[in-house]
């Protein structure tokens, strides 16, 4: 061991993150052991360790499980199985205090005195270790951590008034199931804990309890070693329990450790007693909350350098007394008694001849007895165990496999399953041992293939006694003339007696019509008594269910699943509703009481999810002056303002305090000033729900369909509907918001005053056609004149339909063509339709005389198309009841706003060229008249102009 080496005793009471700080110095060195003391426990370490570093570099080693990658930087292992010789840079064993322990204390003690680690060690536990580590670890340095939370002791208390999140301890296997199957009853169920589980049924129970499927955890003391959970209350239902050998009162800090699983982080935590458990002394009580026990005196101990001699000779060793005072020797364990009682076998003697064969022997003989049928019974199992490694080395795998087999059946019931759980373990210890089967591969993977099934199979049997999931009523005595029992089912019917009386719609009873006089009466009152346990427990269902099974609806309801729970009201802060919960009185106010909070919370959260840049701003303590004040307008506008109606304030805040509110995402545009995030769908339809609240609409309208650009603008629609659906309405269709500032930025190129056309783009992002792109232009103040013109078909298009002489035609013409029409920089047309203009040499008409006789050559009729021109509209030409978004002088611009016009034919910038920079929508762009069109030029799309136009160029 490296003379830098430190040793450090971390003590303290439940609840001061003890392990968590040993995993966390581990990680912080290249190799390390922890030993844990239960193998639930080691494998939710081990469960964090694999999140943090990956499964390649940790190992987990119990008796029963064995996961060793080749690449093992940190071992997970329980106390036993902890691997010696490893030369680690660090090692920690928790619960030391456990050193005291009658049955185990003695592998504690040895882990004290023997394991360390090259660069540290640590000892986690109570601090009523501190004077026998003292004595014991040379050069120990001591660190005591605080409990987080308070531990307070609140007395008896009933099983049928037990608080939610809380766990009842039991310390017998009767007991416990006794407990869960009265909280079944009163309380709906209840998940159950015991160290004779496996892994994973343990773990499947815990998330019964985790998820808050159910609000109680029957447990036996082994929740008391560790185990995280979310308690708020423990109860003790016995204050006495079976060592093994006898039956004992508990010790106070036996007590301490386990009430101190109450409470969990900063969540402060009680104890108390239950069922037959007597009130707790005060003194024991008050020594329980501060954590004050009396010192461990003395430590159990066993001789760890053993004689392989003989069988005589190592059961000396093991016998061997302690040297230190501090020290007492423990109690003949079962492993020692296995040995004395095989030793005494001929078969067994006559093997056990060397020392390699007594150390195979004394490894058999620490095969735990997992099934507890007897000691005789476990013997002979031990004994054909020993004498097949002997005889054949390894156990046959014909045997093998006949005992698992035996064991692989998932029916029968709790106690059964139990009992197969017990036996596949001991098969899975045997699987686990190096070089004891022939393929350890396979029956390791098989032996953990059925432990699994069986895990399964017995976590749905616990489930299915002691958890009414399907309607979670209790089922009580009514006081009436005859005992009565209600029950609903999965889809709300209640039934008394058999009979039908009624639905729960959420948590509203709605009585059957068809019953009537004394019937209805008497089943009314017994429905109504035996529902009462129910809306309890749904409450509670619903208080923990997460947020994705709730929902809002667009009229303002409140939905759990599909059953109505609630209703949203206005607030005196629109964005602060209030919530109306759908309790009957018969539910109680404190079912009531929790219905409305968990709706509230909902709300809340939703409201702080979805709109959250929105309250970003309304926090931001950095906003001053007029950009304060107008970070509120957005506030109460819920994101969206129309430009026109806050004019003023947009001229008057300088480039400051925009860029202050560009922060937080807000975008001045041409026509509104919003926030881009709240147009999604889920923002949209929370707005309207809001809006129309505050508002005091009695028919809240409803959201468009997502992904549309444009919606038909109804009259019928109440004043501010399309602003708050994220829309302004220009004509007979509304436009988003967005896509309307895209398009306004492409009119910003256009000569808005001499009149444009709309381009290709326009309509693309407007998803509209022609006619009703000129609908919107209206509605947005600008005059349409429809008009008619010969279609000029594209070069490619014209070429595939001339006649076949055109073809002499050649592509030296034809670019010739294209670069004239390229150095003029826009489109030309023709003068005269294409039949008028001068033919060129090569290519030829077709001649009268091949016509036949009497027909006379066919002239195709030239295919018109139906184009619009916009111009900005005066007010005179402006459809009544129609204004621009922004009133000023002159041609808009851009942003529809009237500025100072520039001369016609001097437009400033070039247009169309790139995206206008943000904040130059306020500056306005001045407008310019187009080119003019020009009679002579060529159409470059008409294949006869284009050869043509290159004649003329050779000439």
């Amino acid at each position: 061991m490296s003379d830098q080496s430190r040793t450090l005793a971390v003590l303290g009471p439940t609840n001061t993150g003890k392990t968590h700080y040993a995993i966390e110095r581990m990680l912080g060195y290249r190799t390390g052991i922890i030993g844990l003391p239960l193998r639930l426990l080691a494998r939710e370490v081990y469960d964090k360790i694999v999140a943090v570093r990956g499964p390649s570099v940790v190992a987990l080693v119990t008796g029963e499980e064995r996961i060793v990658p080749e690449r093992t930087q940190y071992w997970v292992c329980t106390v036993e199985a902890m691997p010696e010789g490893m030369g680690a840079d660090f090692v920690a064993v928790d619960e030391i205090q456990l050193c005291a322990d009658p049955e185990r204390g003695h592998v504690f003690t040895d882990r004290l005195l023997r394991m360390r680690g090259l660069r540290e060690t640590q000892f986690l536990g109570s601090h009523t270790m501190r004077p026998t580590i003292a004595a014991l670890v040379p050069g120990v340095e001591f660190l005591s951590r605080e409990r987080m939370s308070q531990l307070s002791y609140s007395g008896p208390k009933k099983i049928a008034r037990m608080p939610a999140r809380s766990a009842i301890v039991g310390f017998s296997v009767e007991n416990v199931y006794a407990i869960a199957e009265l909280l079944r009853r009163q309380k709906g169920g209840a998940a159950v804990v015991m160290g004779a589980l496996s892994p994973r049924t343990r773990n499947a129970q815990v998330d019964l309890y985790q998820n808050g499927d159910v609000d109680y955890l029957v447990a036996t003391d082994a929740i008391g070693m560790g185990l995280n959970l979310d308690i708020d209350h423990v109860a003790f239902s016995s204050l006495t329990k079976f060592d093994g050998r006898r039956m004992r009162q508990l010790q106070p800090n036996e007590l301490g450790q386990i009430a101190g699983r109450a409470g969990r982080g900063m969540s402060h935590g009680t104890f108390g007693v239950t069922g037959e458990a007597p009130d707790l002394d005060p003194e024991l009580a008050q020594a329980i909350t501060e954590h004050r026990f009396a010192p461990v005196r003395k430590l159990e101990w066993r001789n760890a350098r053993l004689a392989y001699g003989s069988t005589a000779a190592l059961i000396a060793s093991l016998e061997a007394r302690p040297e230190h005072e501090l020290l007492a020797r423990a109690r003949e364990a079962d492993d020692l008694g296995a040995l004395k009682a095989l030793a005494e076998l001929p078969d067994v003697a006559r093997r056990a001849s060397d020392a390699q064969a007594v150390r195979l022997l004394w490894d058999v003989c620490r095969i735990p007895d997992f099934r507890g049928i007897s000691a005789a019974e476990h013997a002979g199992l031990l004994e054909r165990i020993f004498c097949d490694l002997v005889e054949f080395g390894r156990v046959p795998d014909d045997w093998l496999a006949g005992q698992v087999r035996r064991i692989d059946r998932t029916d029968g019931d709790i106690d059964t399953l139990s009992k197969r759980l017990a036996y596949i373990r001991t098969w899975t210890y045997v699987a686990q041992r190096k070089g004891w089967v022939d393929d350890e591969n396979h029956w390791r993977g098989a032996t953990r293939a059925v432990e699994d099934r069986l895990s399964d199979a017995l976590h749905g049997a616990l489930t299915q006694r002691f958890v009414d999931r399907r309607t979670s009523v209790l089922l009580r005595r009514l006081k009436q003339k005859e005992a009565m029992v209600a029950e609903v089912n999965e889809t709300g019917d209640v039934t008394v007696e058999g009979e039908f009386v009624g639905r729960l719609a959420g948590f509203r009873f709605v009585q059957d019509r068809t019953a009537a006089g004394n019937e209805a009466r008497t089943l009314q009152q017994a429905s109504l008594q035996a529902l009462a346990p129910h809306f309890h427990l749904k409450a509670d269902r619903f208080y923990n269910a997460p947020d994705t099974e709730i929902d809002f609806t667009e009229q303002g309801g409140l939905l759990w699943g599909k059953e109505a729970v609630g209703k949203l009201t206005a607030g005196a802060d629109a964005l602060k509703p209030q919530v109306v919960a759908f309790v009957d009185d018969e539910a109680g106010a404190d079912v009531a009481a929790k219905v409305q909070r968990r709706l509230q919370h909902f709300i809340d959260r939703k409201i702080a999810t979805l709109f959250e840049p929105l309250l970003n701003i309304q926090r931001d303590e950095t906003l001053s002056g007029l950009a304060r004040g107008f970070g509120f307008r957005m506030v109460e506008g819920y994101g969206i303002l129309p430009r026109g109606e806050v004019a003023g304030e947009v001229k008057a805040l300088d480039q400051e305090a925009r860029g202050a509110l560009r922060k937080h995402g807000i975008r001045f545009g041409q026509f509104t000033v919003f926030l881009p995030l709240l147009l999604k769908p889920a923002p949209t339809r929370l707005r309207l729900v809001l809006w129309s609240l505050s508002n005091g609409l009695d028919e809240f309208p409803e959201a468009p369909p997502p992904g549309l650009v444009t919606v038909p603008a109804h009259d019928h629609a109440p004043k501010g509907y399309f602003t708050m659906a994220g829309y302004r309405a220009a004509g007979e269709r509304a436009i988003r918001i967005d896509m309307l500032e895209r398009l306004a930025d492409m009119l910003r190129g256009e000569d808005t005053r001499g009149g444009f056309e709309a381009k290709a783009d326009m309509l693309s992002i407007t998803g509209m056609t022609l006619e009703q792109f000129a609908g919107l232009m209206q509605g947005l103040g600008y005059k349409a004149e429809r008009g008619e013109r010969e279609k000029v078909k594209p070069v490619d298009q014209a070429i595939a339909e001339a006649p076949a002489d055109a073809a002499e035609v050649t592509e030296t013409t034809v670019g010739d063509a294209a670069a004239e029409i390229a150095d003029t920089g826009e489109a030309a047309f023709l003068a005269e339709p294409a039949a008028q203009a001068e033919v060129p040499a090569g290519i030829a008409e077709t001649p009268e005389e091949e016509l036949p006789p009497g027909e006379t050559p066919e002239v195709a009729a030239p295919e018109v198309e139906v184009f619009y021109t916009f111009a900005w509209a005066p007010r005179a030409h402006r459809p009544r009841g129609e204004r621009p978004a922004q009133g000023a002088r002159g041609a808009p611009n851009a942003a529809g706003d009237r500025g100072k016009q520039g001369r016609p034919g001097k437009p400033k910038g070039k247009p169309g060229k790139g995206k206008p920079r943000e904040g130059r929508e306020e500056q306005g762009a001045k407008s310019f008249s187009a080119r003019p069109e020009k009679k002579d030029r060529i159409d470059p799309d008409n294949p006869f102009a284009a050869a043509l136009m290159g004649l003329r160029t050779k000439g």
